[in-house]
C-alpha cells in the first residue's frame, strides 16, 4: 500500500486540498499511515497529477495564499480501484495497516468484493493460529554480557500470550464482521455466499 492509494480514495470521497489531507491523515486515518509529512502529502499529489490521476481547480482566498482542491481523475479512479479490489496479500503481521485501510474505503467496494477480502484475512490468520500457537518457544541463550534468561523467558511467554489474545480477537471480530454482512446487518444491499466461499462453520475456530 502506497501513500498515493490512501490520498486518492480520500479524495474520491470529497474532493480535498492538501491540508485537508494532511488534517485525515493525522485524525481519520491516523492508524493507516505513520507520521506523514505536509511535503510527502504535496509530493504525492505533484506526482499524481502528473500521471493524470488527479487535477486541481484553484480557489482564490483574498488576504490568504489561493487554495488548491484536488479531485481524481477517471483514470486515477481505475488505479484506487485496482489496488482496493485486487488481489490481497496479507503481511506477516495482522497489525499492519494495508487490511484496514482496504476496510475504510469499503464504500468504494460490493458486498461480494468485502466478503472475499475478509474470507482471505480470516482463513490466513486461522492458518497461522494454527501453525504458530503452540510453537517450541524455548531459546538457547548464549549471552556474551550479563542477562537475565529467566527474565526473558517469563516475559516472552507473558508477550506470548498478549499477542495470542489479540490476534484471536481480531479473528473474532472479522468473523462477526463477515457474519453480518451475509445477514444484511451492515447493507441494504442484497448478498448472497459466492461459490468457493466459506461456510460459516468454517469460520467457528
Amino acid at each position: 500500500m502506497k501513500l498515493e492509494d490512501i490520498l486518492l480514495g480520500v479524495l474520491l470521497e470529497h474532493p480535498s486540498t492538501g491540508y485537508d489531507l494532511k488534517k485525515y491523515l493525522d485524525v481519520h486515518g491516523r492508524f493507516l499511515r505513520s507520521n506523514t509529512q505536509m511535503s510527502q502529502v504535496y509530493r504525492s499529489l505533484t506526482a499524481m497529477e502528473k500521471q493524470g490521476w488527479i487535477t486541481h481547480t484553484v480557489e482564490p482566498r483574498p488576504g490568504a495564499q489561493d487554495a488548491k482542491t484536488y479531485r481524481v481523475t477517471d483514470e486515477g479512479a481505475t488505479v484506487f480501484l485496482d489496488w482496493l479490489t485486487g488481489p490481497y496479500q496479507p503481511p506477516s503481521r495482522f497489525q499492519d495497516p494495508e487490511f484496514g485501510a482496504r476496510l475504510s474505503f469499503a464504500g468504494f467496494m460490493s458486498a461480494e468484493q468485502l466478503l472475499r477480502l475478509l474470507d482471505v484475512e480470516i482463513h490466513t490468520r486461522q492458518e497461522e493460529i494454527a501453525r504458530y500457537r503452540f510453537r517450541d518457544r524455548r531459546e538457547n541463550w548464549a549471552p556474551t554480557i550479563p542477562f537475565d534468561a529467566e527474565f526473558a523467558d517469563s516475559l516472552g511467554e507473558r508477550l506470548h500470550a498478549i499477542g495470542a489474545a489479540a490476534i484471536d480477537a481480531h479473528v473474532a471480530a472479522m468473523i462477526e464482521l463477515r457474519r453480518d454482512l451475509l445477514d444484511g446487518k451492515l447493507s441494504s444491499r442484497s448478498l448472497t455466499a459466492l461459490p468457493g466461499d466459506l461456510d460459516r462453520s468454517d469460520l467457528s475456530s
